[in-house]
């Protein structure tokens, strides 16, 4: 498999501005998911190429915005996406993958243990049941839930200066007008996956400054 699809991750690798090195620990991680989601059923996407564009590159594509950061919660991330691709492209970037389904946080154990991912922890925990002692620069989501509903349950996580970095397709607009008190809208990426048409956004929600 990694001969075949080499090419076409380095190809976006090198789309994204990332470096083509990363390709083998990238498909080490797609080598695994592929095994355990024959017997676990962790993703419904099937065909390692289309996870190749769906899961990997797409995950990279916001790879620019954690670059400053220092540590990451990446909640309810399934078999680790977008948490493992960024953990594997940013070795400074402490991340946090929180996952309370027991046979994806199994994989995501031993994704860690084999990739030897030594900036990745895995809580198995629910979302608003996880309190860690310090909190995140940013917490993120991929295919979690409406952005109310990621903050009623992780609005705990990030620091005060901390934010969300939620990845969306075409913008949510119903979603942004309906952000909880307390938060806002600070920006938001249009973002090119490469090999996939659709549209993608990132957004960046900051809590609301308080008065001075």
């Amino acid at each position: 498999m990694h001969d075949t699809l080499r090419p076409d991750l380095e190809s976006g690798l090198q789309q994204l501005g990332l470096d083509a090195a990363l390709a083998a620990p990238l498909l080490d991680y797609l080598a695994l998911l592929v095994r355990w989601n024959a017997t676990y059923n962790l993703t419904a996407i099937r065909d390692p190429r289309e996870m190749l564009v769906k899961h990997l590159l797409d995950s990279l594509a916001m790879q620019p915005y954690v670059r400053g950061l220092k540590t990451l919660a990446d909640l309810g991330t399934g078999p680790g996406l977008p948490g493992i691709p960024l953990a594997i492209a940013t070795p400074s970037l402490q991340v946090t993958l929180v996952e309370s389904n027991g046979k994806k946080a199994r994989f995501l154990r031993e994704a860690v243990r084999q990739l030897q991912l030594r900036n990745v922890q895995v809580v198995q925990s629910r979302i608003e049941e996880f309190h860690p002692d310090t909190r995140f620069d940013a917490i993120t989501a991929r295919a979690l839930a409406t952005l109310p509903l990621i903050l009623e349950l992780g609005g705990h996580l990030p620091g005060p200066d901390g934010r969300l970095l939620a990845m969306k397709g075409v913008l949510p607009v119903e979603e942004i007008t309906a952000l909880p008190t307390g938060w806002q809208l600070a920006a938001a990426h249009p973002l090119r996956v490469p090999g996939l048409p659709a549209e993608r956004h990132l957004l960046e929600i900051v809590r609301t400054p308080g008065p001075a």
